[in-house]
């Protein structure tokens, strides 16, 4: 089993990037914003295994607040990290974020505990 870690490398001209470590090979990945794949987010093989993600933030999610997207592995659904944009008013506190990053969260355990009732009653 691989410990896999996303670690964050910038966010530039509207798309973020990161290095997937101990993901094994060929892993794969989606980003999700309110509780969709955004399209175009590519991994690119490097050296010692690890992998380049890049994902290109949509225009059409960007609006007023606070945008959460999280990051996880398509297999297995776990969540390997996430990210805020902010944009708009600027929020008196971080509250909001968490609660966009736990609401988030809430909806991928949801799709995953419905897929484990599915695959666990046939």
């Amino acid at each position: 089993m691989f410990k896999t870690k996303l670690i964050k490398t910038r966010f530039r001209a509207g798309i973020w990037e990161g290095v997937l470590t101990g993901a094994g090979p060929a892993p794969k990945v989606k980003v999700l914003h309110m509780g969709l794949p955004i399209p175009s987010v590519t991994l690119t093989a490097m050296a010692k295994g690890d992998w380049a993600l890049r994902a290109p933030i949509p225009s059409d999610a960007l609006c007023d607040g606070v945008q959460t997207f999280v990051i996880v592995d398509a297999l297995s659904n776990e969540n390997l990290g996430h990210f805020n944009i902010i944009s708009g008013d600027v929020p008196g506190d971080d509250i909001r974020a968490e609660v966009h990053l736990l609401r988030a969260e809430m909806d991928m355990l949801k799709r995953s505990f419905r897929q484990h009732c599915l695959n666990s009653a046939g």
